[in-house]
């Protein structure tokens, strides 16, 4: 093999100054999602901003009180507008801790891969590293520091045109921080699951990205898709790990030099700011007529704590003994 092959080649200024119509649709993809992001997480502020403030906790102070069976009960005073302000505080809650479990699944998954990698005696070739596994593979994969992975059965399989371009598409993906952008979506879909426009613009970022990618290898191979065209065909039915950007074969309409539509979904664009303005503007108005009272006991437990606390045993054994079982079983 080349040692060629395995080194990354300087675009000529015309190739980087000129972006394909996929790599122009995959930035548009992607500022609109962040766009959107962005308002959906001022309206999760908001939301959060107005509960703080319409919520007064003071020992003994407004509060509702009752006594039943000898046991002394403690509820808070709501008025409508701070129902409905806590009621989108709970919604700006629910959206921060989706948005860390999905921070934490990421960067989980991240570590896994990096200890699976480090099991198959990665070593750089290039600015390519390359992995013992006899299954042909190649893919991109790493947030902060994306890096183009290659299998020994790939390079043994593949000839030196059909392999640079494999590499060209997976540094296409590197060079555009391609893991970092998808994992970026998949948590911000997650997280703002009330503008459900970000799940599509993330899936079609995902697809866009491949077509920019092959363009990066067609251009790679002197404007001859048949070679990556050929490669692909290698990779069919080829697995890939969580968090990585593999090479997959439905791009043929691309290669062919077929147009492949994908228009943005303004309208859906529009619902999905219209619903964060709202949820925004009906924070800051509603909360300036909220108020809510309540005492340092948790709401409508005893005020005795210890009683609250011996009622809470039998339950936190209970879901003890339940996940102790699954994981037994698992």
């Amino acid at each position: 093999m080349i040692h060629s092959v395995f080194e990354s080649s300087a675009a000529s200024p015309a190739e980087a100054s000129s972006a394909t119509h996929a790599e122009v649709r995959a930035a548009r993809l992607f500022g609109l999602s962040v766009a959107l992001a962005i308002c959906g997480a001022v309206a999760v502020g908001v939301a959060l901003r107005g509960g703080a403030d319409s919520v007064s906790v003071t020992p003994g102070a407004g509060a509702g009180h009752l006594t039943l069976l000898g046991l002394h009960f403690s509820y808070p005073i709501v008025n409508l507008a701070a129902g409905v302000v806590l009621v989108l505080a709970a919604l700006g809650a629910a959206v921060v801790a989706l948005a860390l479990r999905g921070v934490l699944r990421e960067l989980r998954a991240s570590r896994t891969f990096a200890r699976a990698m480090r099991a198959r005696n990665v070593r750089p070739r290039g600015d390519v590293f390359v992995f013992d596994d006899q299954r042909a593979q190649a893919f991109c994969a790493g947030l902060l520091r994306p890096r183009v992975y290659l299998s020994t059965g790939a390079a043994a399989l593949l000839p030196e045109d059909e392999l640079r371009a494999v590499l060209a598409h997976e540094r296409g993906h590197r060079d555009r921080s391609d893991p970092l952008r998808i994992a970026f979506g998949r948590v911000i879909a997650r997280a703002l699951f009330f503008m459900p426009v970000l799940t599509r613009l993330h899936d079609r970022y995902c697809s866009i990205a491949e077509l920019a990618a092959d363009d990066a290898a067609v251009r790679a191979s002197g404007g001859s898709p048949s070679v990556l065209a050929s490669a692909m065909l290698v990779f069919e039915g080829a697995t890939h790990p969580d968090g990585s950007v593999g090479i997959a074969p439905e791009r043929v309409d691309h290669l062919l030099g077929r147009d492949v539509p994908s228009p943005l979904p303004l309208a859906l664009a529009a619902i999905a700011l219209a619903s964060a303005v709202l949820i925004a503007l009906a924070a800051w108005q509603v909360g300036l007529a909220a108020t809510a009272r309540a005492t340092f006991n948790l709401p409508l437990l005893s005020t005795q704590p210890c009683i609250a606390m011996l009622a809470l045993i039998p339950g936190a054994l209970g879901a003890f003994a339940v996940g102790y079982l699954r994981r037994v079983a698992s």
